[in-house]
């Protein structure tokens, strides 16, 4: 049998620069008082490298075995210019766990307001947002995932409350449902986090579903309706 770590550890990343530059730029606008690249195109374009080369390098032997030599080979980038973006590797590790952390925060928050006053609906947005995020930033989500245990204290901390922030979204969503008469749930925030695994069983172990011809899509079908025969009052 094959676990999710194994699985994860084994699976190649090849970084499309272009796509990771959109989510570079916020990281470089919420670092930018510690950046010390000017130019906002070259600091961008060098921390999609950068930020590729992690999670190209985790995936393959995971960060805290990854080393600034490594990481400088996979950039083109000299030592010191890897030190014009982080002090450390933990700066790098908490620039990308903040990035995921806040990404998957606001877009949970964002729903649209055809469905915030219904329950149901809004809870098939929700997981339908989560995964459909997962699936678009799966190399992040699999790094935060997956290096985890080996996280400093202020790292670990981003990680306990982002998933805290992401079960409170659903558990209030859940509590909603009761009152409305919608929902038969006895411990709101229990089902919460037990919906969670569901949703990253997706990012995880994908190969799996990938063997099975298991899109998106389908996933998203097939996760709501296992929700929904559990909580749902018909």
């Amino acid at each position: 049998m094959v676990t999710g770590a194994a699985e994860a550890r084994g699976r190649r990343y090849d970084p499309n620069l272009a796509s990771l530059e959109p989510i570079c730029a916020r990281i470089l606008a919420r670092h930018r008082a510690t950046i010390r690249v000017q130019k906002s195109h070259v600091a961008t374009a060098n921390l999609a490298r950068i930020i590729g080369a992690v999670l190209h390098l985790s995936a393959q032997k995971g960060f805290h075995q990854t080393t600034l030599r490594d990481l400088a080979e996979a950039t083109g980038l000299s030592m010191g210019g890897l030190y014009s973006y982080f002090e450390n590797k933990n700066t790098l590790l908490v620039m990308i766990l903040t990035e995921v952390a806040t990404t998957a925060e606001a877009a949970l928050r964002d729903a649209p307001d055809a469905v915030k006053n219904d329950s149901v609906l809004h809870l098939r947005w929700l997981i339908a947002t989560h995964i459909r995020l997962t699936e678009d930033m799966q190399p992040w989500f699999v790094f935060a995932y997956m290096e985890a245990k080996g996280f400093p204290a202020s790292a670990r901390r981003i990680a306990v409350e982002s998933e805290l922030a992401t079960e409170q979204i659903f558990a209030d969503v859940l509590a909603r449902g009761v009152a409305q008469g919608r929902f038969r749930v006895g411990d709101v925030s229990l089902t919460a986090s037990l919906i969670k695994p569901l949703l990253q069983d997706w990012y995880v172990k994908r190969s799996k579903y990938r063997k099975r011809r298991t899109d998106v899509e389908v996933y998203i079908a097939a996760v709501t309706t296992f929700v929904e025969r559990s909580i749902l009052i018909r």
